[in-house]
């Protein structure tokens, strides 16, 4: 990947999560922006969320859905692009499952101890 859509990813991650932290309020959960994707044409952006609490995550995806046209329009106010980018919204699990893989192991860690 080109050291500018690189940049281009980390600017966006960064200031979505400022912009999710300023504007947007949910309740009883923690949203985490893991990762942004810009396609090379920089039109789209695609957007990894993470969602611990206990709010259902569907739920969370659909107000950040309904909320899209804001924080595009905040984000063209914070980040000078040519283009502001089409934000698509996806659920990244991968801080559940890797909890879950900690607690497996924590799991299977006093039963090694009886040898």
């Amino acid at each position: 990947m080109k050291h500018r859509l690189l940049r281009v990813n980390e600017l966006l991650k960064r200031e979505l999560s400022s912009l999710l932290v300023r504007e947007m309020n949910f309740e009883n959960v923690l949203v985490t922006v893991n990762q942004v994707d810009v396609t090379p044409d920089l039109k789209s952006a695609h957007v990894y969320i993470s969602v611990l609490g206990s709010a259902r995550h569907d739920d969370v995806i659909a107000e950040l859905e309904e909320n899209r046209a804001m924080l595009q329009a905040e984000l063209s106010r914070h980040v000078t692009l040519k283009y502001t980018p089409h934000l698509i919204f996806h659920l990244d699990d991968s801080i559940e499952r890797g909890s879950r893989v900690l607690e497996i192991m924590k799991e299977i860690e006093p039963s090694d101890q009886t040898k």
